[in-house]
């Protein structure tokens, strides 16, 4: 998993709880880096659950509560590293479904190590978008908090409604979205 999420996560986590939060959930796991974290390196994605299950015993919040929050920090953080990934879309839906198509290119170019998720785009009509999420990570509750934390920035909310697939690669999700 790239640095770049690692470093934003710990920024989540010093905003949302304080710096003295993000000192104890590292001093909590066991992290082959130590808590160290480049933007450009790759990390093992075992720190990231690590750093989540630390983070969810303190809070007493769930991994994946924790989880769609940060997709929404997440999301915030890449538009304003990426804006171009965002104001080429016309809307919410065109967005989701450049994801795979462009966006994951465009990150493969900048990190061709960078082991992404796959979104395929099963249904769309004017208010509604079926997307399955595959990866063997199994952050299907971040890739929820990043679609919620998009929806915004196209002027629309959504309902993201998650269920879990059967699939022999690791996660398989598929995630429903609604707009009003």
């Amino acid at each position: 998993m790239k640095g770049i999420v690692f470093c934003e996560f710990l920024e989540f986590v010093a905003q949302r709880f304080g710096d003295d939060m993000v000192d104890d959930v590292i001093e909590d796991c066991a992290l082959a880096s130590g808590g160290a974290y480049t933007a450009v390196g790759t990390y093992d994605p075992a720190e990231m659950v690590a750093l989540c299950r630390a983070l969810a015993a303190r809070t007493e919040r769930s991994v994946d509560a924790l989880l769609q929050l940060f997709g929404g920090h997440l999301s915030e953080s890449f538009a304003r590293g990426y804006p171009g990934f965002f104001t080429r879309s016309v809307n919410f839906f065109d967005f989701l479904e450049s994801i795979e198509a462009y966006i994951h290119v465009e990150v493969r170019k900048l990190y061709p190590d960078a082991e992404l998720p796959t979104f395929t785009v099963q249904e769309r009509s004017a208010r509604r978008l079926v997307m399955d999420y595959r990866s063997p990570r199994r952050l299907a509750a971040l890739a929820q908090g990043l679609i919620e934390g998009v929806a915004p920035r196209f002027g629309v909310s959504a309902r993201v409604r998650r269920e879990p697939l059967a699939g022999p690669d690791g996660e398989t999700v598929r995630f429903t979205v609604e707009i009003d």
